[in-house]
């Protein structure tokens, strides 16, 4: 007889963890934030504008029986970061995990050089890309105390092929899931770090700065024919959230426009 092996005892219970998600009253961070509460995570939700939004979705999240709480914070300043990070530590006692979801763009054509100024790309390398550093490192402390954790960063497809809103943005994506694989390998053992690179998601802050043109070709070129689906982005957060042997990594959700 053929010994059957039992799958999932490595897998990691998300009941009770803490986590974090930055943007996480935005589309997809709502959506995030959705799935981890149904897995039993309790969440903080971060918000740099639109504080009645965080508030609408902390209420949905502590109807499904978690606990949420609302902080705003500059993904960009080191400062607010550090007392975003005391301030869960000090009602929880802990960070589990963090969700890189927070992002700008803004619709600049690639060969449209002069409107692509010099504070549009550091206003957008500043928010994708060094904002998710920033929060790395500040929860690596804290993580590796508890000897265990999981960062799972939002980049898009457009860090692997020049296509996007912009060339800052597609930079800024790219440089985000360079810096998955980095961390991985700076934070290892016991924080595990991945990445998910969704395409075009309809009902984003994201997808409202694309144009009609762009969505509409987004679809055709695609081998679904539509966008993917934010859930599916979310139920991944929740895989790589679970996880014991994965890291590194950057899973494309994109309805098969890259692969082919």
């Amino acid at each position: 007889m053929i010994d059957i092996l039992v799958l999932g005892d490595k897998i990691m219970n998300l009941k009770g963890k803490i986590a974090i998600v930055t943007g996480g009253r935005g589309g997809l961070g709502g959506r995030i934030c959705l799935a981890l509460a149904h897995s039993g995570s309790n969440i903080v939700v971060l918000y740099n504008k639109n504080e009645n939004a965080a508030k609408t979705i902390s209420t949905e999240l502590e109807n499904l029986g978690v606990i949420s709480q609302i902080l705003k914070c500059d993904v960009t300043n080191p400062d607010q970061i550090d007392s975003v990070i005391s301030q869960v530590i000090d009602k929880f006692g802990q960070i589990d995990i963090l969700v890189n979801d927070a992002a700008y763009n803004k619709w600049i054509p690639f060969n449209n050089l002069d409107d692509m100024t010099y504070e549009e790309w550091n206003k957008i390398i500043d928010i994708n890309l060094t904002g998710p550093m920033i929060f790395c490192k500040t929860v690596a402390k804290p993580m590796k105390r508890n000897g265990v954790g999981r960062i799972v960063n939002i980049s898009s497809n457009a860090g692997l092929a020049p296509r996007g809103s912009s060339i800052a943005y597609a930079v800024s994506k790219a440089g985000l899931i360079h810096l998955t694989k980095c961390m991985a390998v700076a934070l290892g053992p016991e924080i595990l770090v991945n990445c998910i690179a969704p395409g075009y998601l309809d009902g984003t802050k994201m997808s409202a700065n694309l144009t009609e043109e762009h969505i509409r070709n987004y679809e055709k070129s695609s081998v679904l024919k539509r966008a993917p689906e934010k859930d599916d982005v979310a139920n991944q957060v929740i895989t790589f959230c679970e996880t014991d042997s994965t890291t590194g990594q950057t899973l494309v959700v994109d309805s098969g426009v890259l692969f082919h």
